[in-house]
């Protein structure tokens, strides 16, 4: 018999091949977008919105409403697939991606797109971003958590870094940090053979884990391309809301995942699929999976 988790897990991983399909369709058509990056946050980016979020398609801007922030904004077709298919605009707006006069630009514009908390794009500013919002949830004592998801490669910017020091000084336990640690950006070079992919990655080389126990946040390293995993990590983290103390989630994922000629390559942070390899695509996300 299947347990009601199993379901609900198998029903997100449906949500998830959806998704990636608008995702590499999207970018495909429009000429225009990133790749690897939003596949890699697509299993977290669907968890959070299909089972997580306290949030209402009909009502975007509800005073209450959990808030997301999605740091780098470069993965913005991510995101805005995850948002048609919960039901914030119709799918069918995804093919104006990226076009002259279109709610869905290449970079999230909160000012446009229902459903988008904060305009994203210079990366590293999404932590504080997320830090002002939850000191004025605090301030206003308002029932809401803040999710930000950040990329490991613009984790090298300073800014976040003034961020994770700052958020236990304010006591934010109304505040997690998902870091997308997929191991890849745009450029880069090989550092060796523990590297996990075909460039050094990001922070790939540091004690993650132990740097952000050491600035004074709780964390919980998970593989980020595992739902079931994921959905743990949340249940932990809603354990953790009175503790005084952020949260981290330090996502372990591949650049690309989902997909078997994206998974795992730099060169897919961006790019235009051809017409077989979108065949192959929709074959193992859509027609595969349906079998």
């Amino acid at each position: 018999m299947t347990s009601d988790k199993e379901a609900k897990v198998a029903d997100l991983r449906s949500q998830a091949n959806k998704a990636r399909w608008h995702i590499l369709s999207t970018v495909t058509s429009s000429k225009a977008g990133h790749i690897g990056g939003p596949l890699s946050a697509t299993d977290l980016l669907v968890s959070l919105y299909f089972s997580e979020l306290n949030i209402d398609p009909a009502d975007p801007h509800k005073a209450d409403r959990d808030r997301f922030i999605l740091s780098k904004g470069h993965s913005a077709i991510g995101l805005y697939s995850v948002l048609a298919l919960r039901g914030y605009f119709p799918v069918e707006e995804l093919a104006t991606f990226d076009h002259a006069e279109s709610r869905l630009q290449g970079h999230p514009d909160m000012r446009l797109t229902p459903g988008v908390d904060a305009s994203t794009g210079s990366l590293g500013m999404g932590l504080s971003i997320g830090i002002g919002i939850s000191i004025a949830a605090k301030k206003q004592a308002r029932d809401f958590h803040t999710f930000v998801i950040i990329g490991d490669g613009e984790s090298q910017e300073g800014q976040v870094w003034e961020a994770v020091q700052m958020a236990p000084r304010y006591k934010l336990d109304n505040l997690t940090a998902i870091f997308d640690l997929n191991g890849l950006q745009q450029y880069g070079w090989q550092e060796g053979e523990s590297d996990r992919f075909d460039r050094s990655e990001p922070m790939g080389h540091i004690d993650l884990e132990a740097v952000m126990r050491g600035f004074g946040w709780n964390v919980i390293s998970i593989n980020g391309n595992d739902i079931d995993e994921i959905l743990t990590a949340f249940d932990q983290n809603r354990a953790l809301r009175d503790s005084g103390k952020p949260t981290a989630i330090l996502a372990h994922t591949t650049k690309g995942a989902g997909i078997s000629f994206t998974a795992g390559t730099f060169k897919w942070h961006n790019g235009i699929a051809t017409d077989e390899q979108l065949a192959t695509a929709r074959a193992e996300l859509i027609e595969g999976a349906s079998k």
